[in-house]
């Protein structure tokens, strides 16, 4: 089938939803590719590059969709847009049809199928099309940059001979794909970095990547959690005061507040109200990543940058995922080449639409000319789904050591058994082999027996740590090879030789091991 992309008609989106690299992959799918001149400029694509990659270059819009059997889009369609396709045809793109319901019966009463990119399910097999997290982890890095880039100061703290230079101190709230990706880039860049999410299962990922969680003084298990979307659920009216009270204690100390929470097709919460942005020290900055949907700071305006009385900068930008076009382009055609894959199984470009398909269904908003929005619940569970009610109920004490003593008991059971196999083997060897074999056979197995006892119960975390001792004991093998490697038996030769090269090579991949994850924990 021919797949259509025609030129983004919203002011300033510089996105495009077909790279040269996503056409090659589709046309190995058996589709033929199109494109409108100039589509991709903005994005860093020209048409010289569509050319190479075997994509047809069309002048008009009208043209393209004309020739075209299914139409790949960015934003959602303008009634304009709309009016040039044709009955049948399939529109790919952004739609967000809870606030386009309008939109959405003239597309289906043109008997166009939709499939809305935003309302891919949050299951694991789509990941790989979830277009609104590729477009958040976009978003959730360049509001850091943006932040530092109306940010007076460094981000990380130093010490030089005009004097120490204290690092930034970041808020990042909430931690979704957005906030994630935030506070990645901020501890990156050397800020003290805090985050909060109404989510207490997510300070593990917080924490893991050198950021503090901010815990609230609230029983968490009166919180909901997260959704069967894995979005985090509205909060409780007491919840909302102790997370304002917690945040108004904050704002005095805090530099920049990188504001995520939003919940698609949702009216953005406040959370951060006037009074904490008074409080904040002049020069501060706040990047409101819920502007599009009123924003979670009481004073954002979207689409705006305002300096406040007390010289505090709030960003109210709808648009951080264009303003880095050829990254967004990417990630974006990357999701919609893996959704036509789903839909042209056997790759010979024919689409077969399966309404059965936990994915295609989710996503597909109209079909057969008729409103198939809302989607039933998928199948499968969702990524970040947790279970419903109250939450699993830590062991005591007691059931801890009943389930400890199981399981040692167990472990014995098995060890028993392997002793008793093994020395029943041994005999049988005995019966037969020369004495002197069994003298360094006997040896043999009881060092086996010991290096496996101390390795086994060496936690995995320390592994790495005590990659010094496994060299050590790679050092031991080196000797007694060596003390071998002159036996007058060829054979005897040729394993102590192997037994060299082998411990060598673990003894040098050991130090360059340990030599890199030493790496990670350091600051170039």
């Amino acid at each position: 089938m021919k797949i259509g992309t025609p030129a983004e008609t919203f002011e300033g989106e510089a996105r495009v939803a077909l790279t040269p690299d996503s056409a090659r992959q589709l046309q190995k799918l058996g589709h033929a590719c199109l494109v409108q001149s100039g589509a991709g400029t903005a994005a860093g694509f020209s048409d010289a590059d569509y050319h190479e990659a075997g994509v047809e270059v069309v002048a008009t819009a009208s043209e393209l969709v004309a020739a075209s059997e299914i139409v790949t889009k960015v934003r959602p369609p303008t009634e304009t847009e709309i009016d040039l396709l044709l009955k049948g045809q399939t529109l790919i793109s952004f739609f967000y049809p809870s606030t386009n319901e309008d939109l959405m019966n003239v597309v289906a009463d043109k008997g166009i199928v939709t499939v809305a990119m935003d309302m891919v399910p949050r299951i694991s097999r789509a990941q790989k099309m979830d277009a609104l997290s590729s477009m958040a982890n976009i978003a959730g890095y360049r509001a850091v940059i943006e932040a530092g880039n109306h940010f007076g100061r460094f981000f990380t703290g130093q010490v030089t001979a005009a004097g120490k230079v204290p690092p930034a101190k970041v808020l990042v709230i909430g931690a979704g794909v957005a906030g994630l990706a935030a506070i990645g880039t901020s501890t990156s860049l050397g800020a003290i970095t805090l985050a909060f999410d109404v989510r207490p299962e997510v300070a593990e990922q917080i924490e893991s990547m050198g950021a503090e969680f901010v815990f609230l003084d609230f029983d968490q298990a009166q919180q909901d959690g997260a959704t069967t979307g894995g979005y985090a659920a509205p909060s409780s009216p007491e919840f909302q005061e102790k997370q304002l009270e917690k945040f108004r204690e904050l704002a005095p100390d805090i530099d920049i507040v990188i504001s995520t929470a939003l919940i698609p097709n949702r009216d953005a919460p406040l959370l951060w109200t006037k009074d904490m942005v008074e409080a904040m020290k002049a020069g501060s900055v706040i990047v409101d990543l819920a502007a599009e949907r009123g924003g979670n700071c009481e004073l954002t305006v979207a689409d705006e940058k305002i300096v406040t009385d007390n010289a505090v900068t709030i960003v109210g930008y709808t648009d951080f995922p264009s303003r880095m076009a050829t990254q967004s382009s990417t990630l974006y055609a990357t999701n919609i080449r893996h959704m036509l894959a789903d839909l042209t199984p056997d790759k010979d470009g024919t689409i077969v639409h399966d309404m059965d398909d936990d994915v295609i269904r989710g996503a597909t908003i109209t079909h057969d000319g008729s409103v198939t929005f809302p989607p039933p619940p998928p199948k499968v569970q969702a990524i970040a789904a947790q279970p419903q009610g109250k939450p699993m109920k830590e062991p005591t004490p007691e059931e801890k050591r009943a389930r400890e003593q199981v399981e040692f008991k167990e472990q014995t059971k098995r060890q028993v058994t392997l002793l008793s196999v093994g020395a029943l083997l041994v005999l049988v060897a005995g019966l037969f082999a020369p004495a002197s074999f069994m003298q360094h056979f006997i040896v043999f197995v009881l060092s086996v027996f010991i290096g496996f006892q101390v390795i086994w119960n060496v936690a995995h975390s320390l592994h790495t740590p005590l990659m010094a001792v496994t060299n050590a004991i790679s050092s031991i093998i080196i000797l007694g090879a060596l003390i071998q490697i002159g036996s007058s038996s060829m054979l005897i030769t040729l394993l102590a030789s192997a037994g060299v090269l082998m411990a060598a090579v673990n003894i040098f991949g050991g130090f360059l091991v340990t030599r890199r994850m030493l790496a990670m924990f350091q600051k170039s």
